[in-house]
């Protein structure tokens, strides 16, 4: 195989309790095995004050918290976690790993708070100039399946189910909008099959770029 000339970018996406968290580490350590450099990271969060505005937005103390305020704190910490640690890392070749990132905005603030999409695609070109994974694995899971393995525990986690039903449909229409690096997963299956879809589209996706 030839040698990457560049990092890449994976996300994991999909609602909570879809077990992108474990599924993160089986990527990582995979990668590894075949020698790539792997940095995992996640959003919000990722760098110093990224992890400070994850606090207040999962804080259940921050119920009343406004939409469009929620929206603007995850872009605040997105692009610090851009600028300090995904493109650092990209440029220096090695592969990153992100639970959730751009898209999850589209999903959560678009769908399930029902913020216009055209206000969040305005503010993702103004702040980190619509950059994309290279590949993203979306972990789709029925919401009653969901609602029985959340634990509730922080802000997001406490939504009703409509709310998360948006979400998902939101996902689902970003697998159809962006075909070329989404690929859909059953998060229901036994964890084992789903490690085995991973590796496969994990292959497939190393012979992609072998001949790009």
């Amino acid at each position: 195989m030839g040698k990457n000339k560049k990092g890449y970018f994976i996300s994991l996406e999909g609602i909570d309790g879809a077990g992108k968290s474990t599924q993160i580490i089986f990527i990582q350590q995979l990668l590894e095995n075949l020698g790539k450099e792997v940095i995992l990271t996640r959003e919000p969060g990722g760098t110093s004050l990224g992890e400070k505005i994850r606090e207040i937005l999962l804080s259940r103390d921050e119920d009343s918290m406004l939409p469009y305020s929620e929206l603007l704190l995850i872009f605040a910490a997105r692009v610090d976690h851009l600028e300090k640690v995904i493109i650092p890392a990209l440029t220096e070749d090695k592969w990153v790993i992100c639970e959730r990132f751009t898209d999850s905005s589209y999903a959560y603030q678009g769908g399930g708070r029902e913020l216009p999409l055209e206000l969040i695609q305005l503010i993702e070109k103004w702040t980190i100039s619509s950059i994309q994974p290279n590949l993203t694995f979306l972990f789709d899971l029925p919401i009653n399946i969901s609602m029985q393995r959340k634990q509730g525990r922080d802000r997001f986690e406490q939504e009703q189910n409509d709310f998360f039903e948006r979400v998902r449909m939101s996902y689902l229409q970003l697998a159809k909008q962006y075909t070329n690096r989404y690929y859909i997963i059953d998060a229901s299956l036994d964890r084992l099959e789903i490690q085995k879809v991973i590796e496969k589209e994990i292959f497939n996706f190393l012979k992609k770029i072998e001949y790009a």
